[in-house]
């Protein structure tokens, strides 16, 4: 299903109707009452997270956005050191803001408010540095950009004219002139048709921007067209199993925009233009809850963190919209903290939309699923021994934030170090998204647990695929085959590989991979890597112990099959931080046989 509105339906349907009011923000069916949120015990943890972050920035000063730190991500690749300024900023916008709704009486949260958005206002882009690369100010739009918009607009709604006359007019100029003029004049931009967090985050911010503060009926309705037809593009980057190829983080990111536009489009128009009619939006939102193997411990494939919280407010919002969406536990909730950019919307909303009296277990409920257009097969399963989770993935080497990993895999157990690791996102910089790519542990094929092949690992690319054999889930027994010869290059003799699991659910689960390859005359040389992050150690031929907290895990590979060795590597993680990982390599003794099998044994202790 694909939606469209024409811009004259629209604008009968807005025509009657104004955002500017903060009625929009109900809970409830109520107008929001900042005061009785402020003192409700169920809302304290979260409102003290914000009202701690809030104080320690109140000691600090505003940070200095120089020419000097703009330019460094052109001359050396780096983007933290003028991120890490930038975002601090957003979170003063975030924080201050939020306070000020709250505790109206404390003037020093609306003081260092205003001072705060007067230095955004006096950027010269909102964009960061890595997303401008030669274009204009004032034309391009990125992520972040459409962002600042967007929070700018919802503050003026809600402060109304507790903000000063001059400032509130500076905002609404600053927005038509960064983000609407350019949206209306000098596109299409690149994400306008993207199948990725781009579409959804810029055009849903654009759109929802212009819900709020936009008086031109024409102009408003015009740019609503183009961020729905934007919505359509973004959606056609699911299948209909609803799986985020871009892991849990990006689903909260994109689909977090998606939604809050969704929801201001459908309060303006009476529910009219509603975009959550639609059974893929719905599996979208189901994906949530598929993809976690284990507490906060997702299937973190492509560029997605080991750790990820969820958002609260789109969480609940999501549950009341679709019956079968979990409420989920509080112990997963992401504090204010969290997120290091600090986005006023998903801030915002996890107060407004957060349900202090849902129903909610104390873990996600066990299942497995195999999610057929990503070709993802996730199991979790509990039991006294503790919880489990394994996650195995098909799909090609040609997708969003792509790693060599087809094939790849994930085994663990409760908050243990991963048995079977995915290394997850590295630091973001020039090289990370250019011909360096794959040279990152974390991206390329040496960083995951798939086999070298007569010396040669995966290749990139969309014809780097698998083809699904068997996806079968079960009570007691889980069953995922694929068939993986078009990942490797001809030169490794290949002519077929196939890679089986069987997991088996006991009380403390086991899991055999058994890799089956045959190859032409010659033979070849095989070499299977395991990525972990449990302290390895060779027992004795043919078994190595993966040392965890609460649990050991054993590996066993046949005795005189392979020659094992360990090598502990280091790499650094999306924020920075330099940490080591293992990399298991047993390299095959009988390399001249044509048709060689072999299978590796995990099993919890």
């Amino acid at each position: 299903m694909r939606f469209h509105w024409e811009k004259e339906l629209l604008q009968s349907w807005l025509k009657d109707h104004s955002l500017q009011d903060e009625a929009l923000y109900w809970i409830g069916g109520k107008l929001v009452d900042w005061a009785v949120l402020s003192a409700s015990p169920p809302y304290a943890d979260l409102i003290g997270e914000i009202r701690e972050e809030a104080d320690r920035l109140l000691e600090r000063p505003e940070p200095e956005l120089t020419q000097e730190l703009y330019e460094r991500f052109e001359k050396t690749g780096n983007r933290l050191a003028y991120e890490d300024k930038y975002f601090e900023r957003r979170r003063r916008l975030t924080s201050f803001t939020l306070m000020s709704l709250l505790e109206p009486d404390k003037r020093d949260y609306k003081q260092a408010l205003i001072g705060t958005i007067g230095a955004i206002l006096e950027e010269p882009t909102w964009c960061l540095p890595a997303h401008m690369r030669g274009q204009e100010i004032d034309r391009n739009i990125d992520l972040f950009s459409a962002e600042t918009g967007f929070a700018l607009s919802e503050i003026i709604v809600l402060l109304g004219a507790r903000l000063p006359d001059p400032l509130r007019e500076a905002m609404l100029g600053h927005i038509d002139r960064r983000l609407f003029v350019p949206y209306l004049s000098y596109g299409p931009y690149g994400w306008e048709t993207a199948e990725h967090n781009w579409a959804a985050v810029c055009a849903g911010s654009i759109g929802a921007a212009a819900l709020l503060v936009e008086q031109s009926a024409a102009r408003k309705s015009a740019m609503l067209v183009k961020a729905v037809e934007t919505m359509n593009h973004y959606l056609d980057g699911f299948g209909e199993d609803g799986a985020c190829l871009e892991g849990p983080g990006y689903w909260n990111y994109g689909f977090g925009y998606f939604v809050y536009f969704a929801d201001l489009l459908g309060k303006a128009t009476d529910g009219k233009a509603d975009l959550f009619a639609s059974d893929k939006v719905k599996a979208v939102a189901l994906f949530q809850q598929r993809c976690y193997l284990a507490g906060d411990r997702p299937a973190n494939f492509s560029d997605a963190m080991p750790h990820v919280s969820v958002h609260i407010g789109l969480s609940d919002y999501l549950a009341d919209r679709f019956e079968e969406v979990e409420h989920p536990s509080l112990q997963l909730r992401s504090r204010f903290t969290d997120d290091h950019c600090a986005r006023f919307a998903p801030a915002l909303r996890n107060v407004l939309w957060f349900q202090p009296k849902a129903g909610r277990e104390a873990n996600w409920q066990p299942g497995s699923w195999y999610l057929p257009d990503a070709q993802w097969f996730i199991s979790r399963s509990a039991s006294s021994a503790g919880s489990f989770g394994f996650a195995a993935k098909g799909g090609s080497n040609n997708e969003p934030h792509n790693h060599i990993d087809v094939g790849h895999f994930i085994l663990l157990a409760g908050d243990d170090p991963a048995v079977a690791a995915d290394l997850g996102s590295g630091e973001y910089t020039a090289d990370y998204f250019g011909d360096g790519r794959y040279t990152y542990d974390c991206n390329g094929a040496q960083g995951h647990s798939l086999p070298m092949v007569s010396g040669h690992q995966q290749q990139v690319g969309g014809t780097s695929k698998a083809e699904v054999i068997e996806a079968v889930t079960g009570d007691q027994e889980d069953r995922f085959a694929l068939e993986l010869a078009d990942c490797y290059p001809s030169e490794s003799g290949l002519q077929s590989f196939q890679r089986s699991f069987v997991l088996r659910k006991d009380e403390k689960p086991s899991l055999t991979v058994t890799d089956t390859f045959a190859f032409g005359e010659g033979g070849g040389q095989v070499s299977e890597v395991i990525v972990t992050r449990c302290q390895p150690s060779l027992a004795e031929d043919g078994r190595i112990v993966l040392a965890g907290g609460l649990h050991t895990a054993e590996l066993s590979y046949g005795v005189g099959r392979f020659r094992a060795a360990i090598v502990e590597r280091p790499f650094v993680n999306h924020f920075g931080q330099e940490e080591s990982y293992y990399r298991i390599h047993l390299i095959a003794e009988h390399s001249a046989e044509r048709s060689q099998q072999f299978a590796l044994d995990f099993e919890f202790k």
